[in-house]
C-alpha cells in the first residue's frame, strides 16, 4: 500500500515551516520531498498547506474500560484521541478490575486489538488494587506488555512500598510514574486552597498535598536509580524540586496539563463541578511556574490527563463531583491558540512537548516523522477558527470548561501506521 500526504508543510528545527509532502509505503515514511509523481500511488491525501506533524503521544489518558464504559471506553477514547492528532495513548490502570495481573492485563490489550483506533499502550498499577501495600509482579507486568507502572488517581502513601517498588522498577528497567498526593494533608478539600476557596466556602487542597511527595520520592529516586516520572505537575513548590533533582543528576521527568497551563482558581465562576480536577486548578505564580519550567526543560512534557465522566454525576457541586476534565480532542488546538499564537511558544516547542519529547523519555517508536518511522501522523489547520462545540466530541463525555472557547489549530486527518483513522470532512 502506498500513500501520499501532499502539499503540506513541515515544523523544522529553528521553528522554520517547509513545504513537504510524505510518501508513506506498508505502514512506514518511505520519502519526505517537496513534491513526488503521483502515479503509482493508491490513496493521495491534499493537504492543501496545512501542517503536518508526527502523531502526537499522550502518557496520560483515562479510558474507563473495563469496569466503567458508561464513561468512555477504549473505542470511544481512542477517537477522541484521533481527532486530536494523537496517534499513541498511555491508559491508566484505575479499573475494575485493576489491571494487577499479566492474565488481566492481556483481557485489556485484547479489547484494544479489537477497538482502538490508535496505538494504546496500557499501565499496570504498582500494587495490587491500587490502594493495597502489596506490590504487583512487575516483571510477570512487563512481560505481558506494561508501558510503565503507576497507581495514577491516588499517591503511594508509604515511603517503604514506593522505595521497594522503585527499586524493582529500576531493576526491570521501567519507568515508575507517580500521581503525588500526601493524602493526609488532604483534609477533604476539593479545590486549590486560596481565596477562592474561602470565598466559594470550600475545602481547599494545600500545595503542599502534591511537593512534598515529590520531594519524598525524589529521594527515593536517587537511592534506587529507578526512571521516576511525576504525573500533572500543578504548583510552584513541585517546580523547584523537580528542577533542582535535575540539576542533582537524578533521573526524574515530569508532565503538565493543558488545564493547568490556562486556567487558573480566579477562572472558577462558581461552585460547579466542571471546574473539578485533581490537581486542582492553581494560582497565578503556579501557572507560571509551570509555563516557565517548560520552557527551561525542567518538566518534559504536555499531557492531558484525559478523564472523561458522565454528565450527571460531574454536573453536580465541588463536593459530589468527581475529579478530572476531559482533554485528547482540545489539547494542541488549545495549546496552539493561547501560546503560539500569542508568541509565548514556538510550534517547533509545542510539537517537541506534544509528540517528540514523550516518545523520548519513554522510549517509544513515536513522535518522529523520520524516513522509516511509523507513518504515524497527524495534519493541523493552523488558520481555521472554531469554536469547542462537544457536539462535535468523539468522547463519551464532554466534561470540560473550555467548551465555546474559539480556537485554531483544528485537526483535519490523522494516520496511524499509514492508514487514515480519522478526517475532519469527507476525503
Amino acid at each position: 500500500m502506498k500513500t501520499l500526504i501532499k502539499n503540506g508543510k513541515i515544523v523544522e528545527k529553528g521553528n522554520q515551516l517547509t513545504e513537504a509532502s510524505i510518501w508513506i509505503e506498508d505502514g512506514k515514511i518511505f520519502a519526505i520531498g517537496k513534491a513526488f509523481d503521483e502515479t503509482g500511488f493508491d490513496k493521495v491525501y491534499d493537504a492543501n498547506g496545512q501542517l503536518i506533524t508526527p502523531g502526537l503521544v499522550d502518557v496520560h489518558v483515562h479510558l474507563r474500560e473495563p469496569g466503567f464504559t458508561y464513561k468512555e471506553t477504549i473505542e470511544t477514547g481512542s477517537k477522541a484521541a484521533a481527532r486530536g492528532g494523537f496517534t499513541t495513548v498511555c491508559a491508566m490502570p484505575n479499573l475494575n478490575p485493576v489491571p494487577d495481573t499479566a492474565e488481566k492485563l492481556k483481557e485489556i490489550y485484547a479489547i484494544i486489538q479489537k477497538d482502538a483506533v490508535v496505538k494504546v499502550l496500557q499501565y499496570a498499577p504498582i500494587t495490587e488494587e491500587l490502594r493495597s501495600e502489596r506490590l504487583t509482579d512487575q516483571k510477570a507486568l512487563k512481560q505481558a506488555g506494561a508501558f510503565a507502572f503507576t497507581n495514577d488517581g491516588v499517591g503511594v502513601q508509604t515511603a517503604g512500598t514506593m522505595y521497594l517498588a522503585m527499586r524493582e522498577a529500576a531493576a526491570n528497567n521501567m519507568a515508575l510514574v507517580a500521581h503525588t498526593e500526601d493524602e493526609s494533608l488532604l483534609f477533604g478539600g476539593v479545590m486549590h486552597e486560596g481565596e477562592i476557596s474561602k470565598k466559594l466556602g470550600l475545602p481547599g487542597i494545600l500545595s503542599a498535598t502534591e511537593a512534598s511527595q515529590i520531594a519524598r520520592d525524589i529521594t527515593l529516586a536517587k537511592e534506587t536509580g529507578a526512571h521516576y516520572h511525576v504525573c500533572h505537575v500543578s504548583t510552584e513548590e513541585s517546580v523547584r524540586v523537580i528542577r533542582d533533582a535535575k540539576r542533582a543528576g537524578i533521573h526524574v521527568t515530569a508532565e503538565v496539563s493543558p488545564h493547568h497551563l490556562l486556567l487558573i482558581d480566579e477562572d472558577i465562576p462558581e461552585d460547579n463541578g466542571f471546574w473539578k480536577m485533581n490537581p486542582p486548578l492553581r494560582g497565578k505564580a503556579d501557572r507560571q511556574a509551570l509555563i516557565d519550567g517548560l520552557l527551561d526543560g525542567t518538566i518534559d512534557c504536555i499531557a492531558t490527563d484525559h478523564a472523561p465522566h458522565g454528565l450527571e454525576e460531574k454536573n453536580q457541586t465541588f463536593l459530589k463531583a468527581p475529579f478530572g476534565i476531559v482533554g485528547s480532542e482540545t489539547a494542541f488546538q488549545l495549546i496552539y491558540t493561547h501560546f503560539v499564537e500569542t508568541g509565548k511558544f514556538t510550534l517547533e516547542q509545542v510539537v517537541d512537548w506534544m509528540a517528540v519529547k514523550p516518545a523520548a523519555i519513554f522510549g517509544l517508536d513515536a513522535g518522529t516523522l523520520k524516513i522509516g518511522a511509523a507513518a504515524d501522523i497527524a495534519v493541523f489547520d493552523l488558520a481555521l477558527e472554531e469554536a469547542i462545540d462537544e457536539q462535535d466530541f468523539e468522547s463519551k463525555a464532554v466534561n470540560t470548561p473550555f467548551v465555546g472557547w474559539k480556537v485554531k489549530g483544528n485537526t483535519m486527518l490523522t494516520f496511524v501506521n499509514g492508514k487514515l483513522v480519522w478526517a475532519k470532512e469527507e476525503v
